[in-house]
C-alpha cells in the first residue's frame, strides 16, 4: 500500500509513520516530493487494514497498491523520474531522448577509438560497450573482460562521455560499477535475482533489459528486486521478444512503450539493434520508438561491421549512424520533444 501524507508533514510525523511499518515486520520506502511525502509499505500487507496508518499525525490518506510491483508503480511515484549522469546527460522525464551508442563488443583499442570518435562526433554523450559478453554459443567472441572495462573508462573519458556496459555476475558488479557509470542487464539475466539484487545494492543506474520470452509484468517485476534494495534508478529497456516471426532476429514489441510509460514513471529505452537484428531496419524502428515515447535507445555503431567480432549484421556504420540522429532529432521535434546531442 502506499500512504500520502498531507502537504509538508513534518519530518517527526514522517518518523513515527515508518517506525509504526517497521514494527508490523514491513519495509518502508520514501518517496519526498516537493510538497508531499509518499511512504510505500513492502511486503505482504493484505492481513493490515489502511485503518491502521490513517490515525497516523500528517496522514492524507492510504491507498492499497494492487500491481505486485509497488515501488515501480506510478501509484507509489507519480511524477516521471529522471536519472541524472555526471556529465550532465538526463535520461527520462519524457523530454530529450538520450541516444547510447558505440559497438556490441570491445574489440580492441583502435576500434572502440573509432566508434567512440564517430558517436561523439554525431552527438552522443553516453558510450556503450560490452566488455563481458553473455553467448549463445560457447565458441563466440566472450569479450575482453576487464580489459575492456579499462578500454571503455579511458576512451569515454577522452571524450566527455559517460559509460553504459553489461555486468553479467553479482560477483563483478563492483569492478564494472568502478569503471561505468550505468550498469545494463541483459535480456538473459533478467530474472537472475541474485544479480538484480547485487546491482541494487550498487550506487550505479541500471538499465534492465526485458528478457526474450517475458512479459511487461515480469520485467516490472524484476525492477521491483533492484528498487526493493533501495536503488531507484533504474530504466526499462524494451530489445524485442522471441515470437514466431523469423523475419527479424525479434520482434520488437513497440505498444511496451505506452504500456510501460503509463504503468510506470521509470524511465523506458528502445534497443532498436537487438530487436531487429539487421542494420536496415534499426532506423525505422529507432525512429518509431521515439515516437512511441520513449526516453532513449540503445544503437550499436561498429567502424566496420563486416568484420565485427559481435553483431555485426545489426551494427551501423558512422555514417549510417549519423543519419539516424538527424531523423532522431526531426522526429522528436515534431512530436513536442528534444533529442539530446541533436540539433532539434
Amino acid at each position: 500500500m502506499v500512504i500520502v501524507m498531507q502537504a509538508h508533514a513534518s519530518e517527526p510525523e514522517v518518523a513515527a509513520l515508518i517506525a509504526k511499518i517497521e514494527s508490523l515486520g514491513f519495509t518502508a520506502h520514501v518517496s519526498a516530493g516537493s510538497e508531499r511525502t509518499i511512504v510505500g509499505v513492502i511486503g505482504d500487507e493484505r492481513p493490515i487494514e489502511p485503518v491502521v496508518f490513517e490515525a497516523f499525525p500528517g496522514v492524507e490518506r492510504v491507498v492499497r497498491i494492487l500491481a505486485p510491483y509497488k515501488l515501480a508503480s506510478r501509484e507509489f511515484h507519480p511524477a516521471d523520474r529522471v536519472i541524472a549522469l555526471p556529465n550532465g546527460v538526463r535520461l527520462g522525464g519524457g523530454q530529450d531522448v538520450v541516444v547510447m551508442a558505440g559497438p556490441c563488443a570491445v574489440e580492441s583499442q583502435e576500434q572502440l577509438e573509432a566508434a567512440a570518435e564517430a558517436v561523439h562526433a554525431a552527438g552522443v554523450r553516453v558510450l556503450r560497450g560490452g566488455a563481458f559478453k553473455p553467448r549463445t554459443s560457447p565458441y563466440s567472441f566472450q569479450g575482453l573482460g576487464e580489459k575492456g572495462l579499462l578500454l571503455l573508462r579511458e576512451v569515454a573519458d577522452r571524450y566527455g562521455m559517460a559509460v553504459i556496459t553489461e555486468v553479467i555476475t553479482p560477483e563483478d558488479v563492483p569492478m564494472v560499477a568502478e569503471h561505468a557509470e550505468i550498469l545494463q542487464i541483459g535480456a538473459r539475466n533478467m530474472q537472475n535475482y541474485k544479480l538484480l539484487r547485487a546491482v541494487g545494492d550498487a550506487d550505479r543506474p541500471v538499465v534492465l533489459k526485458r528478457g526474450l520470452g517475458s512479459t511487461v509484468d515480469e520485467l516490472l517485476q524484476a525492477a521491483e528486486y533492484i528498487l526493493a534494495r533501495g536503488n531507484d534508478r533504474v530504466a526499462l529497456c524494451e530489445r524485442g521478444i522471441r515470437t514466431f516471426e523469423t523475419a527479424t532476429r525479434f520482434t520488437l514489441d513497440i505498444n511496451a512503450v505506452p504500456v510501460l510509460k503509463h504503468a510506470t514513471s521509470l524511465p523506458v529505452v528502445v534497443d532498436p539493434s537487438h530487436a531487429t537484428g539487421r542494420a536496415e531496419f534499426v532506423r525505422p524502428v529507432a525512429l518509431a520508438a521515439v515516437a512511441s515515447g520513449a526516453d532513449g535507445l540503445l544503437v550499436e555503431v561498429h567502424p566496420n561491421p563486416p568484420e565485427a567480432l559481435s553483431d555485426g549484421a545489426q551494427s551501423l556504420t558512422p555514417a549510417a549512424f549519423a543519419h539516424l540522429m538527424g531523423d532522431v532529432g526531426r522526429v522528436a521535434d515534431a512530436v513536442g520533444r528534444g533529442a539530446d546531442g541533436t540539433d532539434a
